[in-house]
């Protein structure tokens, strides 16, 4: 049990750092169908994939080589397949909030915003109280990013998350922006 507490807490660390990684890809990048499609064909020949496949195959409980081969799929910008990794380790570990905000990352990359959406509040709801801290930045996304989404159907919603957002960066600049926006 501490051996799987210890791996989960470095492949906590891990997605950390790939999710700063992503956060800023995900605000920044920009990739057009074909050239997406494309890479996600070639991820297929990948051989440390079909390596964390057959690994996979071999213990599908696996959670690490799980997160390995998501990770994988992200960097390839393989969405679909990422999502639908990220949702078994949710399965897995229903309490390890890193889990859903790869899948919101990995679904807003896909342009599935009512998707990354509800996989954002998800990641908000399950974050432990003594986990906030080390989540600060995610959190301050995650709530921007909903606030984002409900500001013209639910203002209200969207005021509370935004300041949830800023609460925990109040340097965002585009939380700052949405902020002024929602209450004036």
């Amino acid at each position: 049990m501490k051996t799987t507490k210890m791996n989960i807490k470095n492949l906590f660390l891990a997605l950390l750092f790939i999710g700063a990684a992503g956060f800023t890809s995900a605000q920044t990048t920009q990739t057009d169908s074909a050239a997406a499609t494309a890479t996600a064909t070639s991820q297929t020949s990948n051989p440390a994939v079909e390596e964390l496949k057959k690994q996979i195959e071999t213990n599908p409980k696996d959670t690490e080589a799980l997160a390995k081969l998501a990770t994988a799929y992200q960097e390839a910008s393989d969405w679909a397949n990422a999502v639908n990794t990220w949702k078994r380790i949710s399965a897995l570990l229903p309490d390890w909030a890193p889990s859903y905000y790869s899948q919101a990352y990995a679904y807003q990359s896909a342009k599935d915003d009512a998707n990354a959406k509800a996989a954002y509040e998800k990641y908000i709801a399950t974050v432990k109280p003594e986990e906030v801290e080390q989540n600060r930045k995610n959190l301050a996304y995650a709530y921007f990013y909903v606030a984002f989404a409900e500001q013209q159907g639910n203002p209200d919603k969207a005021k509370d998350y935004i300041a949830k957002s800023l609460q925990y960066d109040p340097s965002n600049q585009d939380a700052v922006k949405l902020s002024k926006a929602l209450n004036s």
